[in-house]
């Protein structure tokens, strides 16, 4: 796929650059407050570039999931803001997506501005699964540009107006972001160096079955944690109390594990647990072997000698691919797991890839180095649908 500087001479044209700036917003004191700008800060050097250019950038982005409708706890204007303020430059805003504002706020850029766009999804038909609907709007979109520019890793796995028709409407290109994304999921999955070690986590095992199924091919060593591990466990004949457990996954896990001993994966399950009664921030905590989890407890981290196991899979591995916490780490009693496993990850020597979602958002929260990684994912479905073996819509659509 082609990258920016294929584009030719940008100077004067206006660029829609589909990013992704889907951060989490709370309210506090009557404000919006983003709690984690991960994402806005990794949409910046494809904003400088093409500022440097002398483009008029006009970015596209969503913010959660609004129906289709205007919704004002959904508007893009607190991430504007945030996106001057990381760019040292006013960011104009569109109140509306194809509307007035949209034209009127776009028509006044200079050479060099930039502008943001309301929320994409206010407008049903962003999501549409109509691909008339989703052109209709994709034409309206690219009536306000001159060139498109995806770099929002984070939807490239959606057939969405802004990520796929509008590529097929105007010339196009790939952003830094993800281009980026590209190359490292390609580090990891095409010809990775060995011994290649993957970290699952995170709570439900059929999010991950495709990436399963996928890796077991791959893979020298597949370490699983968070609630997810719980069906696995259970799937070895153990009890596990009150622990997340998907039933009906019992017998996928069983040929998962099956499938593992016969290709000579190591899949690797935690030994131990930090246990509660109850997910809160002063829970009462203790560790028990995963094989002896209470009946009235909760398994909600890796125990220390799981921490210590995984920590010595991971010692020598050439390339880790991390993708989801190994316990409830938002809360302190049990963040130790996954603070633990992803200072392990970033000492690998090789290459180290954290997976988007919940292990990012993980990082920084826990205050870890973030240039200790090879490259931490912004995105998390699209992450691990590349991870499953998939062609991602709005990546495929860039090669044409």
């Amino acid at each position: 796929m082609r990258g920016i500087d294929e584009l030719g001479d940008l100077r004067g044209q206006r660029v829609l650059l589909r990013s992704d700036l889907n951060v989490p917003v709370e309210g506090v004191a009557g404000a919006s407050v983003i709690t984690d700008d991960g994402r806005v800060r990794a949409s910046v050097p494809t904003i400088q570039k093409l500022r440097e250019a002398g483009a008029r950038v006009v970015v596209m982005a969503h913010l959660g999931r609004p129906k289709g409708t205007p919704d004002a706890q959904y508007s893009l204007a607190p991430v504007a803001k945030r996106l001057g303020e990381l760019l040292g430059t006013e960011v104009a805003f569109a109140t509306d997506t194809v509307g007035e504002s949209a034209r009127k706020t776009v028509a006044a850029l200079a050479d060099g501005e930039v502008a943001l766009l309301e929320n994409l999804r206010f407008d049903a038909r962003e999501t549409s699964k109509d691909d008339a609907e989703r052109g209709a709007f994709a034409a309206e979109l690219a009536e306000l540009g001159d060139v498109f520019v995806s770099d929002g890793f984070g939807v490239v796995h959606r057939k969405q107006a802004s990520v796929y028709d509008l590529a097929q409407a105007l010339p196009h290109a790939a952003g830094l972001l993800v281009q980026a994304e590209v190359q490292a999921f390609a580090k990891v999955l095409v010809d990775p160096e060995r011994p290649y070690v993957v970290v699952l986590g995170g709570s439900k095992v059929s999010d991950k079955l495709g990436v399963i199924d996928n890796l077991l091919e791959k893979v020298d060593r597949l370490l699983i944690g968070g609630g997810m591990a719980f069906t696995f466990l259970k799937a070895q004949g153990y009890e596990v109390g009150g622990s997340l457990l998907e039933d009906d996954q019992l017998g996928t896990v069983r040929e998962y594990l099956a499938r593992a001993q016969e290709r000579g994966v190591e899949l690797v399950l935690p030994v131990d647990v930090v246990v509660a009664a109850d997910i809160s921030a002063d829970a009462a905590t203790s560790v028990v072997p995963a094989s002896a989890i209470p009946a009235d407890q909760k398994g909600l981290d890796i125990g220390p000698a799981t921490i210590e196991l995984f920590r010595g899979k991971l010692a020598d591995a050439k390339t880790v691919v991390w993708n989801g916490p190994m316990g409830v780490f938002e809360l302190t009693p049990f963040a130790e797991g996954t603070r633990q496993v992803a200072v392990a990850v970033s000492e690998v020597t090789g290459t180290s890839v954290v997976g988007g979602g919940d292990s990012a958002a993980a990082v920084r929260q826990l205050g870890l180095d973030e240039g200790a990684f090879t490259h931490i994912s912004t995105g998390g479905g699209a992450s691990l649908e590349l991870l499953e073996g998939k062609e991602l819509p709005g990546l495929t659509v860039l090669e044409s």
